[in-house]
């Protein structure tokens, strides 16, 4: 069975979003991102692949190295699809938020 790689599977890994920490300021090689690792270099690689199906990182090849860069705009659409959740979030506290201050103000 072929299935396409979730995004939200792909960041759900803690090792997965720390390589995005790693590249959001800069590009860099896997063995350079391996170096940042105590896990084999054969699994970092496996998580940048995940991440660039993903297209989180997208790779550029200069000569025989390969460097990956952090994708932004995949990220944005992340947020954007998050968004609703957040005002949903932010409304359930405002409204507790006013339960409490009502709350302590009757005392």
């Amino acid at each position: 069975m072929n299935l396409r790689r979730d995004v939200f599977q792909a960041i759900a890994d803690p090792t997965r979003r720390a390589i995005l920490l790693l590249l959001a300021s800069q590009s860099m090689t896997a063995g350079a991102i391996a170096a940042n690792f105590d896990t084999a270099r054969p699994t970092i690689s496996k998580h940048i692949q995940i991440l660039t199906e993903c297209e989180l990182l997208h790779q550029e090849q200069k000569g025989r190295e390969i460097s990956y860069h952090f994708n932004p705009n995949k990220m944005k659409e992340i947020a954007e699809w998050l968004l609703p959740f957040a005002k949903m979030w932010d409304d359930k506290f405002n409204k507790l938020e006013a339960v409490m201050k009502n709350y302590q103000s009757g005392k």
